[in-house]
C-alpha cells in the first residue's frame, strides 16, 4: 500500500467525483483511477462504486475510510516531524539509563526539562554499564545516568551524583523482614535462595566480595525483566541484592547488611570533546546542580 493511493482514494471520498479529486490531486484521472484499483486489489474489494457521473463509497470503502485517514494523517504528522528534526526545530534527548536505577530519581529533572522545552521528545535507552559505555562511544546517546560503566576511556566525563548501598531486599512477609535488626548479619543469609536479575551487571555486585562472605549466586533463580524481579521477591521465591534507590514498592522491604559491604557510586556520564546539544547541556546543568543527598529521600517518599 503506498500513501500515493491512500491520498488519492481520500480525496475521492471526499468529492464523489473522480474528475474532480484528480483535479485536487494534480493528476490525470486515469493514473488516479488505476492507483485506486491497485488500493482495492490489495484490500480485497471494491471501495468506490461508480453510477455514471455520480459515485459513493461501498461497505468495505465506508469501513476502510476512517482507518486510512488515520493512517495517512499518521505518515503526514512522521514527515513533518522528520523534517523538523532534520532542521533542528524539534527538541530531542537521547538518554541512557542503568537497568537497575529507579526512573523515579530523574523525575524531576526530566519534568523540568518537559516544561522548558516546547515540544520536547526524550529517547530513553536502558542497559548495563557495557552496553550504555558502548551507547556513548558510537553516539547512539548524548548522555547516560548510572553505576560505574565497567571499563575506563579516556574520553569519557564523569561526574558523581550520589553513592549508594546494596541492600537486600525481600517481600514485607518474608521472615527477614519481621526480624528487628537494624544490620542483618551475613551468617543469617549465606543459606538465602537468591533473585538475580539477568542483564544486570554482576559485577555491581563485586562477586569477589560475596563469595568471600561465603555467598555464591550460581544457583540463583534469574529473570529478564523488573516487573517479574520484584514479583518473585514479593512472592519470596527469594532474596534479591539490589540497590538502595532501586526497586521500593510498597510490598518490598530494603534490609541493611553492612558485611557485604556493597556500595556503587551513580554518576552522569558523557563524552568529552563531543558537541552537546542544547537539551544535553540543560539537563547535565540540572543533573550536576541538584542536591541529591535530600532529593533521595524526597524522591523515594514521593515513589512509593
Amino acid at each position: 500500500m503506498e500513501m500515493q493511493q491512500v491520498r488519492y482514494f481520500l480525496s475521492v471520498a471526499r468529492t464523489l467525483n473522480f474528475t474532480r479529486a484528480a483535479e485536487d490531486c494534480n493528476v490525470t484521472q486515469p493514473a488516479l483511477t488505476r492507483a485506486i484499483k491497485q488500493l482495492e486489489d490489495e484490500l480485497g474489494g471494491e471501495l468506490i462504486r461508480r453510477e455514471g457521473r455520480l459515485s459513493h463509497l461501498t461497505d468495505l470503502g465506508n469501513r476502510m475510510l476512517p482507518l486510512l485517514q488515520q493512517c495517512f494523517d499518521a505518515a503526514l504528522a512522521a514527515k513533518s516531524v522528520a523534517a523538523k528534526v532534520k532542521k533542528g526545530e524539534v527538541p530531542t534527548l537521547t538518554l541512557a539509563v542503568s537497568r537497575s536505577l529507579d526512573l523515579a530519581y530523574l523525575m524531576r529533572a526530566l519534568r523540568e526539562m518537559h516544561r522548558s522545552f516546547a515540544g520536547f521528545q526524550l529517547k530513553l535507552r536502558r542497559g548495563t554499564g557495557a552496553q550504555i559505555a558502548a551507547m556513548l562511544k558510537n553516539g547512539e546517546v548524548e548522555l547516560a545516568i548510572g553505576g560505574p560503566m565497567g571499563e575506563s576511556w579516556e574520553r569519557l566525563e564523569t561526574w558523581p551524583m550520589f553513592s549508594e548501598a546494596f541492600d537486600l531486599v525481600v517481600g514485607v512477609d518474608h521472615p527477614l523482614a519481621m526480624r528487628n535488626d537494624l544490620d542483618l548479619n551475613v551468617e543469617l543469609i549465606r543459606d538465602q535462595r537468591f533473585l538475580v536479575q539477568a542483564g544486570t551487571d554482576i559485577a555491581e555486585f563485586e562477586t569477589e566480595r560475596l563469595c568471600a562472605a561465603g555467598i555464591t549466586l550460581d544457583n540463583a533463580h534469574e529473570v529478564d525483566s523488573d516487573r517479574d524481579l520484584e514479583a518473585l521477591v514479593i512472592a519470596e521465591f527469594g532474596v534479591a541484592i539490589m540497590p538502595a534507590s532501586a526497586m521500593n514498592a510498597v510490598r518490598i522491604r530494603h534490609l541493611s547488611c553492612s558485611g557485604l559491604d556493597l556500595r556503587r557510586t551513580v554518576a552522569i556520564y558523557s563524552v568529552a570533546g563531543r558537541a552537546r546539544s542544547r537539551e544535553a547541556s540543560a539537563l547535565l546543568t540540572l543533573v550536576r546542580s541538584a542536591d541529591w543527598s535530600s532529593r533521595l529521600t524526597a524522591d523515594t517518599a514521593e515513589h512509593v
